[in-house]
Formats: structure tokens, sequence, C-alpha cells
């Protein structure tokens, strides 16, 4: 994740700027230490939010692409909401996307995160994993901020749930990503089930809320909800397109680093089980370790699969499917257009 292309520079269209200021005083609200004593524990959070360096100086990195936030923003603006008050459910959104990211890459033996040391390398694995516990709960505590801008008890519960619900469905989404790894036997059932929760959801919550936050209207927190869903899924398998093809200047990272690491991502999925060609990957995936002729000859496969061809048209399916469900609202503003740019923006990258 991560290889899109910052909002804010989406294209001349989109202006993100005004979001993006309000979300980061809001993040930097609740990111900010409550005694001295917790400074370095909260500098942590500050450094993989990328607003300084491992010495906890202010510097400018990437601080990733606040893709769930806006969607909340937006999504609420849509449905002729406020969407400033929103700004409390959509930074829960971001620093639970963050901890999510803080575990993964533990879980992955990552050592770096947007072009920078990983947490748990520069801190430790124990500091690591509590600091991803603790983002967690800040995230958790954003949320009661939603009283303070005139959200009635029944809303702010059922928001809360929802976000419940979908970091839940984040977190068994990754137990069947990492049970993954082992396998060569993963079906495409199996991977759009396994992104749903690991990609999609959090996603889904995030232009759900950004609804629920401005109406009562069901069928439009439906429709909202179907977008995200499907987004996140398209968003996800332009990933694993990239992941093997796409450009490593655009990317950051070696288009054979998916393979090398036999990453079971859906044009890899596509080609294990092929009719073909699956048996030939199958032995290869099969090795200890993959060589640098070894991906050759996968991609050859692939291409014999016509493995990337496929995965396109599973994300353009879900692409058409997510801009379905915002033509299913009968709204029609500049917010949602907006939302139609990112959508697009996210998924033409493949294309």
């Amino acid at each position: 994740m991560g290889l899109y292309p910052d909002p804010c520079t989406l294209s001349p269209e989109i202006e993100m700027d005004e979001y993006l200021i309000a979300l980061e005083n809001e993040l930097r609200a609740l990111v900010a230490s409550p005694d001295s004593a917790y400074a370095a524990y909260y500098g942590i959070f500050r450094y993989h939010l990328g607003w300084t360096d491992a010495q906890f100086v202010e510097v400018k990195c990437d601080t990733g692409k606040r893709l769930r936030p806006l969607l909340c923003l937006l999504s609420c603006e849509a449905s002729c909401g406020d969407w400033r008050r929103a700004l409390p459910v959509a930074a829960a959104l971001e620093l639970a996307h963050n901890f999510s990211l803080i575990h993964d890459d533990i879980e992955d033996n990552s050592d770096e995160r947007r072009g920078r040391v990983a947490v748990w390398k520069v801190w430790g694995l124990a500091h690591g994993l509590n600091a991803g516990d603790g983002m967690f709960v800040l995230a958790r505590l954003a949320l009661d901020r939603l009283c303070e801008r005139g959200f009635d008890d029944a809303k702010c519960t059922a928001i809360s749930r929802v976000f419940d619900e979908a970091t839940l469905a984040l977190c068994q989404g990754q137990f069947l990503d990492l049970g993954f790894e082992t396998r060569i036997d993963v079906t495409t059932d199996e991977y759009l089930q396994m992104i749903g929760g690991k990609t999609a959801a959090l996603i889904a919550a995030s232009t759900r809320i950004g609804a629920m936050l401005a109406t009562d209207d069901a069928h439009i927190v439906a429709a909202f909800a179907r977008f995200g869903e499907n987004i996140g899924r398209a968003f996800q398998i332009t990933d694993d397109i990239l992941g093997i093809w796409g450009d490593p200047s655009v990317t950051g990272k070696s288009a054979a680093t998916d393979i090398l690491t036999k990453k079971k991502s859906l044009p890899a999925l596509i080609g294990l089980n092929d009719p073909q060609n699956g048996a030939a990957l199958r032995a290869l995936y099969s090795q200890n370790a993959l060589s640098p002729n070894d991906v050759a000859r996968v991609l050859a496969l692939l291409d014999h699969a016509r493995a990337r061809e496929h995965a396109q048209r599973y994300a353009d399916e879900f692409r058409a499917a997510a801009l379905s469900a915002l033509d299913a609202t009968g709204i029609k503003n500049r917010a949602l257009e907006r939302l139609r740019e990112m959508a697009e923006a996210m998924t033409k990258r493949a294309r």
C-alpha cells in the first residue's frame, strides 16, 4: 500500500489543502504528550506520522496520503454535512490505519516505512508493539470528540460500533494474509475475503461514517459504504499489479520485490491457479528462495497466464461498482465529484 500519489497533486481539479490542514491540526492535538515523562513515547507517534526525526526534531517527511480521513470528510460534505464536524472521526481513522502499519512492519519484518527506518527498528520490538497499541487507543479516544461537535449519544454509539467492526475486520484480514505466506493453494475467493478486511474495511468505514455524520438516510449511508468497500478492493488490486509491473521510480521499490518475497497478490494467485502454467509456478514458489533467474521465469509464466490482464479486470469491475454506488446516491455536488476523482486516481495507476 501507499503507492498512489499524494491526493493534493492527483490532478489540478482536486484541491485538498484545506481538509489536510484541518486534519493535521486535529491529529497534532491528539498526539500531544500529557506529561513530560511520556514525551519520548508520544515522540515515537510523531516520528511514525512523519513530523519528526528519530531525535524528535521537527522535519518534513512523508506523512502518508491521509486517504481514509479525506474520504471520510468528503463523504460527509457530499451528504450535505459540515465536514469540519467530522474531523474527530477522520483523525481516528488515520490513527487506526497507522496503528496497523506499525504492527504490520513488525509482523512482516519490514525495516522501512515511507522511506525511513520503521518504528520497531529504531526503538526495538517491545516499544514498537507498545507504540502501535497506544496509537490505537488514541484513535478510540479521538471518537470521544464527536460529543464536543454536537452529535447525540445514539449517533456516537453507532459510529463507534462501525469503527470497531472495521478495525476488527482489518485485523482479521491481516490474520488471513499472514497465513497465506506459507501456502501456495490460496484461492482468489480467499484473497478477496482477505483484502475485504485488511484494506477495504477501514476505507468502507471511512465513507460510511462520513455519510452517517451528515444524514440518517439509510439509502445514502449504504451507498457510500458500498462505494468505499469497492474502491478499497480496486485500490488493493491496483497496488498488487504495480507490485509486479510498476515503475520502481514511481512505486519506490523494485518490481521484483513482490515476486522474491512470494507475496500472494492477486496476479500471483491467478498464475498459481492457472490450468496451464500453475504447476510450474507452484514448483518455483515451493523453493526456499527465488533467484533473479527465477524472477524472470515467474514473470514469463504470469504473462502466459495473462495474470495482469485478469487482475486488471477485477480492479476495473470493483472501480465500476464503486462509481455506480456514488451514482445511486443521486447527489450532485463538488464534494461528490472530488470523491469520483479520487476513486479514479487511486485506481488508474495500473491502466
